[in-house]
């Protein structure tokens, strides 16, 4: 029997296909992680007084024990970051000493700049100078000294300090899996300190603390995002606010996301971003223009100088003499763990787009453009929040502080064309929300996936699964007790992925230590490396020789063919010789390609030694180069040329070889393992 299969049928296997295909699941990681957020979902919302009694004590139980902790921590990783940018590993390349940045630094410095904007500092850049200015910590309130401290406490716990959380996961991640070939996973980050055993129960626990960690501090967002946006919705459109509207604002996020992983429009996603940074400027400007800007301008300006005379204080700060417990848990406490908990959120996005940036450029950049962004809009909208209530007006004051969703509306409708900034406020949030709950679910989606390389994402379905498991823990803790739920919620499951953080940075300071060696190995071991085989080179043929060597601009099928003839053959020898004196090792090679990928070239032939751990790497590959030019004309009769040029471990060595003979290339291959096995006494 022949059977015709109906177009809708086969659309319909089709989008079936789509959604069930891509990498596999890590096992351990999903369900461990699916059944703790379930199982805290459903408590929550049918016990929701036990749970909100229960999540109470233990937060003052972490606080108690662990406050001190989140605040040296902190403290330390942005110590150790600034200490990494400013040493001698700064120049250190997220990936292959060959690797070029993807990204033009305009380009990149945008991506930085948008990843500093979300909903939350929207909300807390109104409610938080409010709060520390009606009750701070320490001191009289609704002082001057009350008010300059209210806007820097917020720019502390929007800082520097979170960012460098950020960019120390952005790196780690970054240079495990660009220079060291390691998964895109937080566990290779401890492969330095546990090796192979980071692939077993250890590994899945690392990224179980990951996936844990960032759904919570995704929900906590959501959370911030819903009550923030249903207070817009109600005063443009006289929506209800309460549970009903927020769970259908979760409910928006959940079915955006689900449309994202089945068809695809996360460009389109990308491009409203962009314009939401275009708006989110265009906002604050308004603010600035049509208030008192004078005072504003001089207020960023003493912001700024506070912010830098208080920060050393502040950092360390934690009112042990004080007992401000309470204050502590609802803000300095709840700040750091929420930056914790998105560390490995951002951390990802970070290193996909700085591939090729050395350590230096990436802690510079990651440290100072999006806090740029966040000294702006927090010092306008919090000083002219402030202004107002030093202005008389009480109740604004009075609503910000009971109602801090209020607070950032109410301030916009104290200026012309209250309407429009508004709905261009809501339009903003609900970008930057919907967005949040998309991206979150994608990383969520790749932490508990087995990833085959970094360009692959999780497959569509688990994309859908953790964006609903999101929603649904957003719904749960928001009927416990709303925002201060989230707050207390991160507090705690923020703490088990800090001491992750702790075994981050003893894995990379480790890894960069065995780098540093390597390349002082190197060249204690060859002095004078490659020049002698060059030299050599020179020796054995006349001048015009060697000046037609120099010009003689090949193209990839002869270069190929010289990789064959001579460098193939060559590395063999060393290989068998190797063999015969009980050092593993083999030859591999790719015989050619369409793409010049600059990992893997045209075409290679690589020497590799079986050692399970730090195997020595000899490859030449082919590259195409552009042909100088000389008085604006080229030299040959072509735009491009190929190159073979040299990669070991570290990346490419950036000279081509192309012209050597046999005996040449295994010198030359035989210069680098001797620098290896220096390198191999020294570890």
């Amino acid at each position: 029997m022949t059977m015709t299969r109906t177009p809708e049928s086969t659309a319909t296997r089709s989008r079936w296909a789509f959604l069930t295909e891509g990498p596999p699941i890590r096992k351990p990681v999903f369900f461990s992680s699916v059944i703790g957020v379930l199982v805290m979902a459903t408590w929550a919302i049918f016990a929701p007084e036990q749970a909100e009694t229960v999540i109470g004590e233990a937060v003052a139980w972490v606080v108690d024990w662990f406050g001190w902790f989140y605040v040296l921590l902190t403290t330390a990783v942005l110590v150790f970051v600034i200490y990494l940018a400013v040493s001698r590993y700064g120049s250190i390349k997220l990936g292959p000493d060959h690797s070029k940045p993807q990204f033009s630094t305009f380009a990149w410095a945008s991506m930085l700049f948008a990843a500093g904007i979300g909903t939350d500092v929207m909300f807390y850049a109104v409610a938080e100078p409010v709060s520390q200015y009606m009750v701070p910590p320490t001191g009289d309130p609704e002082t001057v000294a009350a008010a300059r401290e209210a806007t820097v406490w917020t720019l502390f716990h929007y800082g520097v300090s979170g960012w460098g959380l950020y960019a120390l996961m952005g790196m780690a991640l970054g240079y495990f899996t660009y220079r060291m070939n390691l998964p895109l996973a937080v566990r290779s980050a401890l492969y330095p300190i546990f090796g192979r055993r980071v692939d077993g129960g250890l590994g899945h626990a690392v990224d179980t603390a990951a996936v844990l960690g960032t759904i919570f501090g995704v929900a906590t967002s959501l959370g911030i995002g819903v009550v923030f946006l249903n207070q817009g919705l109600n005063i443009l459109f006289g929506v209800p606010v309460g549970l009903g509207a927020q769970i259908g604002l979760v409910v928006l996020a959940v079915a955006m996301a689900a449309v994202s992983a089945t068809t695809g429009v996360d460009k389109g996603i990308r491009f409203l971003s962009q314009l939401n940074v275009i708006l989110a400027l265009g906002l604050a400007a308004f603010i600035l223009v049509t208030g008192r800007t004078t005072f504003i301008l001089n207020a960023v300006v003493m912001n700024v100088g506070d912010y830098v005379q208080t920060f050393p204080q502040k950092t360390m700060e934690t009112f042990a003499f004080e007992g401000a417990t309470e204050w502590m848990s609802l803000w300095t406490l709840f700040f750091w763990a929420w930056w914790i908990a998105w560390a490995s959120f951002v951390g990802l996005f970070l290193a996909r787009i700085s591939r090729g940036r050395t350590i230096r450029q990436f802690v510079a950049g990651t440290m100072i453009i999006p806090f740029t962004y966040i000294v702006m809009w927090i010092s306008i909208f919090g000083n002219a929040a402030l202004d107002r209530i030093r202005g008389g007006d009480d109740a604004f004051a009075e609503e910000a502080l009971a109602s801090p969703e209020a607070g950032f509306y109410s301030l916009l409708q104290d200026y012309p064309l209250a309407n429009v900034v508004i709905a261009i406020a809501v339009f903003v949030g609900l970008l930057f929300y919907v967005t949040s709950a998309d991206s979150g679910a994608l990383v969520m989606g790749n932490l508990s996936s087995d990833l085959r390389s970094v360009q692959d994402d999780a497959a569509p379905w688990l994309r859908i699964v953790w964006a609903s498991a999101t929603g649904l823990l957003t719904i749960a803790v928001l009927a416990v007790g709303g925002i201060f739920a989230l707050q207390y919620a991160t507090v705690i499951f923020g703490l088990p992925f800090a001491f992750v953080i702790v075994l981050v940075m003893l894995g990379l300071t480790k890894a960069l230590r065995v780098e540093g060696r390597r390349v002082g190995a190197v060249t204690r071991a060859v002095p004078v490396g490659v020049s002698d085989v060059r030299a050599q080179a020179h020796a054995d043929s006349s001048w015009k020789a060697r000046l037609a060597r120099a010009v003689n601009f090949v193209d990839v099928d002869a270069a190929t063919a010289y990789l064959d003839s001579v460098v193939h053959p060559a590395l063999t020898d060393v290989a068998r010789e190797l063999e015969a004196r009980g050092v593993p090792a083999e030859v591999t090679q790719l015989a050619g390609g369409d793409v010049d990928d600059e990992d893997g070239g045209l075409a290679w032939v690589e020497l590799r030694t079986l050692e399970t751990e730090d195997p020595f790497v000899y490859r030449v590959q082919v590259h195409l180069s552009p042909v100088p030019t000389y008085g604006g004309r080229m030299i040959g009769d072509r735009d491009q040329y190929a190159r073979l040029e040299v990669h070991t471990v570290g990346g490419g060595q950036d000279y081509d070889v192309m012209g050597y003979t046999t005996t040449q290339v295994i010198h030359d291959c035989l210069d680098h393992y001797e620098g290896h096995l220096e390198f191999l006494r020294l570890a």
